[in-house]
């Protein structure tokens, strides 16, 4: 299956201990590294330059063998970030960058920002009455510069059809994560997340943290419950039962979880069938009801609830989107 070509565009500027530099390697990782085992063709990833930039006093630059030129024809257009003086000092994006940015989205791409990439596609228009998001640090001077973005500093990502934009740092992953669940089904997704050692999804309406990545508990003890827990959702479980699995109070579990991963065991429980159930629709020809049982979610017209309310489609839809392959086949525990 081809899901077609990806541009990335590279700051001017790019600082070797710099968020950009971080920013732009998850897009090259997600997106530049084939996997044929898990979809062939893969993504054609362009590195595009906005023009010559010598290396920064403490850093590097990049070379790219394509210039903005490399935006046509592209299906998905990705600004992982912006000078810092546009963000900090209010300076104007790159007219060029504008440009071929509003060109690219007029012909149809899809158009996608990590960060600060976010004050680029505003400065485009393309974000004009649109809910979006960006690194909760730069989310007051995004919102002030351009009014007319409806921006949210609370989750990790939006999904908004054909423009996406995400909060920095890891939330980056989780989006370009999202997009490859979005082109090539939960499978493939799970897959590479799997291969990257990192969750293999955080849904967009999760909060930002700052300092997510160093939770104030050891999540390694909470690894076996949470293991246990994926291998029983056909159970009916509750806190309670995950708790005594832990060996703490409820009340513990609660905190530990939520210090762990920034959320309530009900909706990590919940995101774990969802997740089952894409797999399930994915890899088997078990009916809705059989998948609605198999996860946890009870009834077909309670996973249909779920499903459109969290995913956007309904199981059959999704069904019909990701059709059974022989890589994702096989056996159902």
């Amino acid at each position: 299956m081809s899901v077609g070509s990806v541009a990335l565009v590279v700051p001017e500027e790019i600082g070797l201990l710099s968020w950009d530099l971080y920013e732009v390697s998850i897009a090259a990782t997600v997106f530049g590294m084939p996997q044929p085992d898990l979809a062939d063709p893969w993504y054609d990833l362009r590195l595009c330059g906005v023009g010559a930039a010598p290396p920064s006093a403490s850093g590097l630059a990049l070379r790219t063998p394509y210039g903005l030129d490399g935006l046509a024809g592209a299906g998905t257009v990705i600004v992982p970030s912006v000078p810092d003086a546009c963000v900090e000092e209010g300076a104007p994006v790159s007219p060029e960058l504008v440009t071929a940015l509003r060109q690219a989205y007029d012909d149809g791409a899809r158009m996608v920002s990590l960060c600060t990439g976010a004050f680029a596609l505003a400065a485009a228009g393309i974000l004009d009455g649109r809910r979006a998001t960006a690194h909760w640090m730069h989310t007051g001077q995004l919102a002030e510069r351009h009014p007319e973005v409806l921006v949210d500093d609370s989750v990790l990502y939006v999904d908004d059809g054909d423009v996406l934009t995400s909060a920095g740092m890891t939330a980056g992953l989780d989006l370009c994560l999202h997009l490859v669940r979005r082109d090539l089904g939960a499978h493939v997704a799970n897959q590479l997340a799997r291969r990257m050692v990192v969750p293999a999804h955080r849904p967009g309406g999760q909060a930002q943290f700052v300092d997510l990545s160093v939770p104030a508990t050891d999540d390694q003890g909470l690894a076996p419950v949470l293991d246990w827990a994926r291998a029983h959702l056909d159970r009916p479980l509750t806190i309670e039962d995950l708790a005594r699995r832990a060996a703490v109070s409820p009340r513990t579990f609660y905190r530990q979880l939520h210090r762990a991963t920034g959320t309530t065991p009900l909706r990590w429980l919940l995101n774990q069938r969802l997740a089952r159930a894409q797999t399930l629709l994915e890899s088997t020809g078990f009916s809705v009801e059989k998948i609605a049982e198999l996860s946890g979610l009870g009834t077909a017209n309670n996973l249909r609830h779920h499903f459109v309310k969290q995913i956007g489609v309904s199981p059959s839809d999704y069904r019909r989107a990701f059709p059974r392959t022989a890589a994702a086949s096989g056996p159902v525990r």
